[in-house]
């Protein structure tokens, strides 16, 4: 039998990071070393012949400012006109994840999910913020009182968990 290490375990009090969880569709740019850009979905390459819900066809219609992202992969949430919740937009909009990569110099084209809480880990902070969007609405959308919830990433587990406003104890195949 093959050995197998058991993983070393991240401290939980640590630094997170709370952002708004938007409704949309999960997408990425990507860039390879030569500059060639590719689009995806969650589980796909997409092009404007074969897409999901026009974000191909968007990003080769910005191509040039998206080439300000570099080289990698960058990933976010196209929302909007026609997605999910569509929020009440008559537009779509790309909301770029990594808040501390991107709170700057990221291309006009782009925006970038709401952070709500960065700090250490704190429970309290997490409700916070789930009751603030739940009084409040969403900060993406200013107006819209129906937000999905929120993302934590843990930075020393290197880990995105997602707490919802409904339904959150029920896979999302089971909620209604």
């Amino acid at each position: 039998m093959e050995f197998e290490s058991f993983e070393k375990i991240a401290r939980l009090n640590r630094g997170i990071v709370v952002t708004e969880k938007i409704d949309g569709t999960n997408a990425q740019i990507a860039f390879n070393e030569q500059g060639e850009m590719f689009v995806g979905s969650r589980n796909r390459w997409i092009t404007p012949e074969n897409d999901n819900f026009g974000f191909a066809k968007w990003a080769f219609e910005n191509a040039d400012q998206l080439r300000e992202l570099g080289e990698g992969r960058h990933f976010g949430e196209w929302w909007g006109s026609g997605v999910q919740r569509t929020y009440g937009m008559q537009e779509k909009h790309f909301s770029l994840f990594n808040t501390g990569r991107w709170s700057e110099g990221r291309p006009e084209c782009c925006d970038l999910v709401p952070l709500l809480y960065a700090g250490n880990y704190s429970e309290q902070a997490i409700n916070d913020c789930l009751e603030d969007l739940r009084e409040n609405g969403s900060k993406a959308s200013p107006g819209f009182m129906n937000p999905e919830g929120i993302v934590v990433y843990h930075a020393a587990a290197r880990k995105l968990f997602k707490v919802t406003l409904k339904n959150d104890e029920q896979p999302k195949s089971m909620a209604a």
